[in-house]
């Protein structure tokens, strides 16, 4: 079987972990049992790109289950788990093409072999998938018949590509499912975010002025987890809306002008590109740790960083310092990268099990519909969206309420008044 893995004697380690993660995602697991019995994807080629951890292992699987054909490659250099890979590939006859920490062009070629089999269902992590079939792989294009999308980045590049007309086939945002962005992103991106930044540095967060770049629900996460660790948190916001919630919710709100000269830590989560640059890092403490927790590397203008620095050298595992001409020190984690894979593990399962079973409960749903569906980027059904937060409560233990008649049709009439 074709694959490319950094090390096959790490398969049987990743197996164990995927089994450890698998424990805390019931609701995936609960679709795999189904998916064995009914096989609703059988024959289904599926190119998947996202990050290659644990949790994503089991989606496959579960896929796999399904009756689909799937290939696997990396969303993010840094982000792979080299021994998953290697399980994926040799225990579950999954063809894997991911190595931690690959150059550019390893990248895009392991993209082009996830590709490879004609994908009729493609799966993203920031759209660089789709991007590829769109600029380099166009001829592959009349196999497709839908897609799905994990992250913010990913859908605001693909609602672009809808809007000038480029899109070619219909797209699900899983982001905006409530039971993926209200958890994952938020409580996931919190506490994975701030134990990538602790293991690559082994700082004390408490007393600290920690600056977190956008306040969507990754930032609200990072924000609520850092304050939590005694951290004195800043907030930086261009949405005024956002900026007010974050003042309401007790935090500094200050322009990245000023919050650079306060910060120790910084964090951006905004999807957009040079939050912090030139203008930052000259007025920047000497010592000041700078991450990121959004997508894609270009938050941080590290061409800039890198034209003042008159020195840079790897002082602990993902973290490269940088000394300035004035003698200060800049020091940036994980090449700018996601922190919380790149030096940690990502997500905790429970919480990637609703994010997932969103992913494959939409694959299920695309390949069913996908006559119905435009060319476009397309909500999850609400259906779905229910059913997995209902499972989710059962798998807790939790019950909630049921309208009685009274209520239902109160809710449904307009002649009841004061």
């Amino acid at each position: 079987m074709e694959f490319d893995i950094k090390d096959q004697g790490l398969a049987e380690k990743g197996k164990l972990r995927i089994e450890w993660a698998a424990q805390s995602m019931p609701v995936l697991r609960s679709i795999q049992e189904r998916f064995r019995k009914e096989k609703p994807l059988d024959g289904l080629r599926i190119a998947a790109c996202l990050h290659v951890t644990t949790e994503t292992a089991f989606l496959a699987q579960t896929l796999r289950d399904g009756g689909a054909n799937v290939r696997l490659c990396a969303s993010n250099p840094l982000s792979t788990q080299d021994d998953v890979a290697a399980s994926l590939s040799l225990h579950d006859g999954i063809p894997t093409f991911a190595i931690k920490g690959e150059d550019k062009e390893t990248y895009y070629r392991h993209i082009h072999a996830a590709l490879a089999h004609k994908p009729q269902i493609t799966m993203d992590d920031g759209a660089d998938l789709v991007g590829t079939l769109h600029s380099d792989r166009r001829e592959l294009l009349p196999e497709i018949l839908g897609g799905t999308e994990e992250t913010t980045t990913g859908v605001i590049r693909l609602r672009s590509m809808a809007e000038k007309g480029i899109l070619q086939y219909p797209i699900i945002a899983v982001n905006d499912a409530d039971t993926k962005h209200l958890f994952d992103n938020r409580y996931g991106t919190g506490q994975s975010t701030i134990d990538g930044i602790i293991r690559a540095t082994n700082r004390l967060l408490a007393g600290s002025y920690f600056v977190v770049s956008g306040y969507g629900w990754c930032g609200r996460g990072v924000a609520m987890r850092a304050s939590g660790m005694g951290a004195k948190v800043i907030i930086t916001e261009v949405d005024p809306l956002r900026a007010l919630e974050a003042v309401m919710d007790g935090y500094q709100v200050l322009p990245m002008a000023d919050a650079a000269k306060l910060g120790d830590f910084f964090c951006t989560l905004t999807g957009d590109m040079h939050v912090l640059r030139k203008e930052h890092f000259e007025v920047m403490k000497n010592g000041a740790i700078v991450s990121n927790s959004g997508h894609f590397n270009v938050e941080i203008d590290l061409d800039a960083l890198e034209g003042m620095a008159v020195a840079r050298r790897e002082i602990r595992d993902f973290v490269e310092e940088f000394t300035l001409k004035d003698g200060r020190h800049i020091y940036v984690l994980g090449e700018g990268r996601l922190i919380n894979l790149a030096a940690a593990e990502g997500h905790p399962s429970s919480v990637m099990d609703m994010s997932f079973a969103n992913q494959a409960l939409c694959v299920e749903y695309m390949f069913r519909n996908y006559k119905a569906f435009d060319k476009t980027v397309y909500r999850v059904p609400i259906e779905i969206d229910k059913e997995i937060a209902r499972l989710k409560l059962a798998s807790m233990q939790v019950q909630i309420d049921t309208l009685t008649p009274e209520q239902q049709k109160y809710l449904h009439s307009w002649e009841m008044g004061t």
